[in-house]
């Protein structure tokens, strides 16, 4: 019986994911720009009976790539099989999603990136000549087989573009950069989702969440999920301004979107580096925390919010940092830079 539970819980869950992730390219608030350049392409191809051109979407993790990929075959109106970079080890993981692709249908591989150079090599008659090379046998009875299929559109996602190799990325003629959202952007895009989820959510609530929200409809949404329950608990289930702040505080989420994790990363610097320069795993055997969570999930929203800088020395605070965490900095001979708060 717990386990029937847990299943129904996480089958909720993916459901309430489906709900709140648009079904079409004209249900998504922002990125206008790709949107338009995107719809030019399918419309196009639509007309002319012929698969879309292979696209490569990049960009930061939650800012709407996979939406994209999965609203491209709605419009198109053709099937879809979906396949993740790390699950496709050898060249033949990757032969049954090829024979199985459809007359113009699309093959989404998430994490593009993480192929590896032999699946990647073997994507490269796939994707402009529509065939694969099979060998069958061993030693000196193998013998080549060009299997023809049938001609399909590979949408590829990925967080690091840099990572593909030169000739697999010139193979795709649609690549799409995606850039963060706006305050008014997700500020929308919570609007929606609270009528999608029937939480009664309060125009300056919504603001406040969108703008603790990095800038990230992904960010954005798991806020709303935590503010409904915190609503629901300690309110009478109506998420005004107040509760919106109440619950983003006990979460630790402060009014620029930091966490608790990057609070202390940047005290760690000013404490004991004196704010900087100090190397990422001196910081980091400091903090007992990885290099790569630092690296990963700290830094860059810290980088991007000119709160800190990377230089070749190490990393150093910078004076909008201090003024966050109010805190001055320190003078010379100053040892505790701490305590000595702005008013």
């Amino acid at each position: 019986m717990a386990r029937e539970t847990i299943l129904k819980s996480y089958s909720s869950k993916e459901e309430e994911d489906r709900d709140l992730r648009p079904q079409r390219m004209s249900e998504m608030v922002g990125q206008r720009e790709v949107y338009e350049r995107l719809m030019i392409v399918v419309d196009a191809a639509r007309k002319r009976g012929d698969p879309l051109g292979h696209v490569l979407f990049d960009g930061p993790p939650g800012l709407g790539k996979t939406t994209f990929a999965l609203c491209i075959p709605r419009e198109l109106g053709v099937g879809v099989q979906l396949a993740s970079g790390p699950a496709i080890k050898a060249p033949k993981d990757l032969v049954p999603y090829l024979t199985n692709a459809e007359e113009r249908s699309v093959l989404f591989i998430d994490e593009i990136h993480r192929l590896p150079r032999a699946v990647e090599e073997y994507l490269y008659t796939a994707m402009e000549d529509f065939r694969i090379d099979i060998v069958l046998g061993e030693g000196v009875n193998a013998r080549t087989h060009n299997l023809w299929l049938k001609p399909f559109t590979l949408i590829g996602a990925t967080t690091r573009a840099g990572m593909l190799s030169g000739p697999l990325r010139d193979r795709f003629p649609v690549r799409e950069h995606l850039g963060f959202y706006s305050v008014e952007e997700l500020t929308e895009i919570l609007r929606r989702n609270a009528c999608k989820l029937s939480v009664p959510l309060e125009d300056d609530a919504a603001r406040e969440i969108a703008a603790r929200s990095r800038s990230t409809p992904r960010i954005a949404n798991n806020a709303l999920r935590w503010v409904r329950d915190y609503a629901e608990t300690k309110a009478d289930g109506r998420v005004t301004l107040a509760v919106a702040r109440a619950a983003l505080k006990m979460a630790g989420i402060d009014v620029l979107g930091l966490a608790k994790l990057d609070r202390d990363y940047l005290m760690t610097i000013i404490r004991v580096f004196g704010g900087g320069p100090a190397g990422i795993e001196a910081i980091a055997h400091t903090m007992n925390t990885s290099t790569d969570t630092l690296e990963d999930e700290v830094e860059p929203f810290l980088l991007r919010s000119e709160l800190l800088v990377r230089s070749p020395r190490g990393r150093v605070v910078t004076a909008k940092g201090y003024q966050h965490l109010k805190i001055k900095p320190a003078a010379d001979g100053d040892p505790e830079p701490q305590k000595r708060l702005f008013d």
